[in-house]
């Protein structure tokens, strides 16, 4: 036989709870806060172990990234190296041809002046890569960047001639940076073919060193007149991988993303800091400053 509630003798268990509304584990009943502070404590040390994973990611990220732009550094200098080598033979080649043919006195005195000053040029070819071979160095030292603009200029002279490009120079007298003249040479190398890229009719480049004597920071500034860029392009311009050009042009330098980041990662190491100027159809100029020495 059922009974109802009323009628039963068993005292209902009350469905009801006396936990304070509080903040946190504090609020909670004593026997309650043990197994809430252990929840909380596992927990954070997931999220902490999740921290930590996501930072060694990061870091093999950034590595894989500082690889990349190395890499591409080397490449464009052994496009550019290779490509003015070949000019320098052609000229000793042609010019030995010519005075083997002829055996004139005047043809062949010209003969041997034109494969001298190709010799001069290989000289100073190799003068400059050995230069940014023996700075191989992470760091930074008192460092003559007008011999650093100079030595990027003779790797691309000749490039620059057969795009009809003029080049001025405008050398202030400026104090030695801090810095690591194979990562300076690296950015120049960078914004030149940059500059040289955007002038494919030819135009004029614009190299400039100078100082600012109330930050004690040397300026240098690379200038063109080339088709300049849009502003949601120059938002965008030092981010890795990000890159207008569909490719490498035809002499196979450019198109990786990675210039530009690099550079600015460069800049940024030698306690500096770099700035584009830019508009459609009035050119493009980069402005850089690190510290001087001393």
């Amino acid at each position: 036989m059922l009974h109802n509630a009323q009628s039963s003798s068993i005292t209902p268990f009350p469905i009801t709870t006396h936990f304070p509304l509080g903040n946190g584990a504090e609020d909670l009943p004593p026997v309650v806060k043990p197994l809430a502070n252990s929840a909380v404590q596992v927990r954070i040390a997931e999220l902490e172990q999740q921290v930590a994973t996501l930072l060694e990611q990061q870091a093999a990220l950034r590595q894989q990234l500082e690889e990349s732009q190395k890499m591409t550094a080397l490449g464009e200098l052994v496009s550019t190296t290779t490509h003015e080598f070949n000019n320098v033979l052609t000229t000793v080649i042609n010019y030995a041809k010519l005075g083997m043919r002829h055996k004139d006195a005047p043809t062949r005195d010209k003969s041997f002046e034109k494969i001298h000053d190709a010799g001069q040029r290989a000289a100073k070819i190799t003068n400059s890569i050995l230069g940014f071979a023996r700075n191989r160095a992470e760091g930074l030292e008192p460092t003559d960047l007008r011999r650093v603009f100079d030595d990027a200029m003779v790797l691309l002279e000749r490039e620059m001639m057969k795009y009809k490009i003029r080049v001025e120079t405008q050398y202030d007298n400026v104090p030695p940076a801090l810095a690591n003249g194979n990562q300076i040479q690296q950015v120049l190398l960078n914004l030149l073919i940059n500059a040289r890229q955007a002038m494919p009719s030819g135009g004029q480049l614009t190299l400039r060193l100078s100082h600012d004597a109330a930050l004690n920071m040397v300026e240098m500034t690379v200038r063109d007149t080339g088709s300049g860029m849009t502003p949601e392009v120059l938002k965008r311009i030092f981010e890795p991988r990000f890159s207008t050009k569909s490719g490498p042009d035809a002499s196979g330098k450019g198109g990786s993303g990675l210039g530009l980041s690099m550079c600015r990662s460069i800049i940024e190491a030698h306690h500096g800091r770099i700035r584009v100027e830019s508009a459609p159809g009035k050119g493009t100029a980069f402005l850089i400053k690190i510290p001087a020495a001393g």
